[in-house]
């Protein structure tokens, strides 16, 4: 019987099956331990670097918010500046459309003060103190301070400075060492 089975397979080539391979040990599949390692090196990397440059990208969108309302008051001040030739205050209430320094708030921003001392190029301020708690820790009792200049030449100018660390003002901001005597 094993020479017609023989046979058969010679005379059909395309019904011949490889003959069965010795046993080989299967491997198992996954990851090795050392694979493992190496991707959670990778990601405590990656992580290292991301997790502090999304703070800093978190703590400039907050400043931005100071910044932002504090030039949302430049038009009223400069317009006071224009007409009365003084820089109006909003220490002890509201005055020329301006509300009280506490009443211009935001989630980062405790109040923004108006004043300064009026001289023929302006002198005229603007500030925004940042909270004391609950926002990044580069702005922590920071301020950004906008001051009028150039109203003499017939185009009004702002300055910024800020308390600040420099890595979260914008190019227009200076950085000052010193708390000015008026914040």
């Amino acid at each position: 019987m094993q020479h017609k089975l023989n046979a058969i397979r010679r005379a059909c080539p395309s019904s011949r099956r490889p003959l069965a391979s010795p046993a080989r040990p299967r491997r198992a599949g996954g990851f090795t331990l050392i694979e493992l390692m190496i991707v959670v090196a990778i990601i405590g990397i990656l992580a290292g670097i991301a997790i502090p440059q999304y703070q800093d990208y978190v703590a400039r969108s907050q400043f931005s918010e100071g910044l932002s309302l504090a030039s949302g008051q430049k038009a009223a001040v400069t317009e006071a500046f224009s007409y009365k030739g003084i820089c109006p205050s909003n220490a002890s209430g509201g005055t020329d459309g301006i509300p009280t320094a506490t009443s211009i708030q935001g989630s980062y921003v405790a109040g923004v003060e108006v004043g300064g001392t009026a001289s023929e190029a302006g002198g005229c301020t603007i500030t925004a103190n940042f909270k004391e708690a609950g926002i990044a820790k580069g702005l922590l009792g920071k301020y950004v301070k906008l001051t009028m200049g150039n109203a003499d030449k017939g185009s009004v100018t702002w300055a910024c400075q800020s308390s600040a660390d420099k890595k979260f003002l914008p190019q227009v901001c200076a950085q000052v060492a010193v708390t000015p005597a008026g914040k």
